[in-house]
């Protein structure tokens, strides 16, 4: 088969992944985008392609390109022929503009950024303001990774030497509460998620995923795509989440696995389309990115009555994926769990001390495990706060029952203090979402001269419901301390594009509301 020369290594890389699946199946459908279609033996040879050609530009082991642009064959064209070619890949939200897209861009100093026509004017706005020497295309130029991947006559040797030591990426967190940082994630540490997402999640040759979320967004990438691509499945690729075009899709491609986030997942069970699709092929449902309210998480069952639930959690320093609720652990009783740690993950809870909290205690989740990135690029204190003692602070507070099984609380900036009172926004917001009015909800702290924070509620309504009528239906089901002291009712609740409640902007909004 095809595919260009490799320098020869036993090392557990990136690109290996996809060159052992070529060579097992080549012919086998890996990848289809729109009208194209790509097999094992096709991609691995865009990919030498795409590797040469960005080694011909003259960049050099280790320099960073960024991948601004939608979903597409291009973009995982990029991805994989960075990690080719010894470069680390910058994934760029595709939102982003102005300040916001300048900071990674700058940050990362990557020297050459790869983008869609429709978003190249945006990086032209801030050309003078990052370090990139050359702005490429993703596709739709002569001059693209997708046309010089589909080019007989583009040269596709690579001679480069990879280890799994070197960074492949810097994954940028959410910053949802600050300016994102770049997680410096290593061939080494994505391999071994590939291998617990594998496991974990039962993907298997015979599937036949939809992947729709951003391949900016760590879970869809790393998660189910290259997990997928490891094994051989035959993977469906869509631009953007649009629920209609999901469901057509689903029925039409014979699809057996779909992840969403559970603004997605809802957002098709509401659709019109809903009840005259034929989904009786999806077998695997994976929901993640954003903590699943338990209500909404029944609904949909009830709507995809034949599908097995997977809540995947985690964050973008660990690969992601950190814990697995698998289908049989969604019992009564444990449906707002998280799971238990998968293959190559260790978990703790610990207090502010860094000592162990017994079951049923809340307290801040700390990993040991090699899918962790290096730190944080050109960032030492970060770093040096978030790993202490050998373990990595995760930021995020949870429970662990007599089983294992962890569910999360809350962020622990996220935590409100009431009166010297603990509250979990998240136990809030599950019960608003149980009034029949409200679509969505989300819980902050805000400044009060009595409480010092106090709860505050924000919601989107599918109906009109006023303030008291809200405030009292939680005040049924809540002690009195976790009731809302205020409820604003909102169009809709802002999120990033991975599906992440943005509640820094929410408290922002609502400061200056007041």
């Amino acid at each position: 088969m095809g595919g260009g020369a490799h320098t020869a290594t036993t090392a557990s890389t990136v690109d290996g992944v996809l060159r052992r699946t070529a060579a097992r199946v080549p012919d086998r459908v890996a990848l289809r985008f729109g009208d194209r279609e790509w097999s094992y033996g096709e991609l691995d040879l865009a990919v030498s392609r795409t590797a040469a050609w960005l080694l011909g530009l003259g960049l050099e082991h280790g320099d960073r390109v960024a991948a601004y642009g939608y979903n597409s064959d291009a973009y995982l064209l990029a991805f994989l022929g960075c990690a080719r070619a010894g470069l680390v890949h910058v994934p760029v939200n595709y939102r982003l503009t102005g300040d916001e897209l300048a900071h990674p861009l700058a940050h990362s100093g990557s020297a050459v950024v790869l983008t869609d026509p429709r978003l190249a004017g945006r990086v032209e706005d801030i050309r003078s303001r990052i370090p990139a020497r050359e702005v490429l295309g993703l596709r739709g130029a002569e001059e693209s990774v997708l046309e010089i991947a589909r080019d007989p006559r583009a040269p596709d040797q690579v001679g480069t030497a990879v280890a799994d030591t070197d960074l492949v990426q810097l994954l940028y967190t959410s910053g949802t509460t600050a300016l994102p940082k770049g997680a410096m994630m290593s061939h080494r540490a994505l391999v071994h998620e590939y291998v617990s997402c594998v496991q974990a999640l039962d993907i298997t040759a015979e599937d036949r995923p939809l992947h729709a979320l951003p391949l900016y967004h760590a879970a869809q990438l790393h998660v189910f795509l290259m997990p997928a691509l490891a094994v051989g499945a035959e993977n469906a690729l869509v631009e953007v989440p649009e629920p209609g075009e999901l469901l057509h899709r689903i029925q039409a491609d014979g699809i057996t696995s779909f992840f969403a986030a559970p603004t997605v997942w809802l957002s098709m069970a509401d659709h019109p389309d809903f009840a005259t699709r034929d989904l009786s092929g999806l077998r695997k449902a994976y929901y993640g990115a954003a903590i699943m309210p338990v209500p909404v998480l029944e609904r949909i069952a009830r709507r995809y009555p034949r599908l097995a639930f997977y809540n995947c959690f985690g964050q973008s320093e660990i690969g992601p994926l950190a814990t697995v609720l698998r289908p049989e652990e969604h019992v009564p009783g444990r449906m707002d769990a998280c799971g238990r740690p998968v293959l190559f993950v260790e978990a703790r809870l610990v207090d502010r001390d860094g000592a162990d909290v017994p079951p049923g205690e809340a307290g801040e989740i700390v990993y040991r495990s090699p899918q962790l990135c290096d730190g944080y690029w050109d960032d030492p204190e970060g770093t040096a706060a978030a790993f202490r003692d050998g373990w990595f602070h995760s930021g995020d507070l949870a429970r662990r029952d007599a089983e294992g099984y962890l569910t999360v609380v809350d962020r622990l900036k996220d935590v409100i203090n009431t009166g010297g009172v603990l509250v979990a926004s998240r136990e809030v917001e599950d019960v608003l979402h149980l009034h029949p009015a409200v679509a969505e909800a989300a819980v902050v702290a805000m400044p009060d001269p009595v409480w010092g924070e106090a709860v505050t509620a924000v919601v989107a309504l599918r109906r009109p419901a006023t303030e008291a009528e809200l405030i009292g239906f939680a005040r049924e089901r809540l002690a009195g301390f976790k009731v809302p002291k205020r409820v604003h009712v909102t169009g809709e609740l802002p999120r990033n594009a991975s599906g992440k409640l943005l509640k820094r902007v929410l408290r922002e909004e609502l400061t200056a509301f007041r």
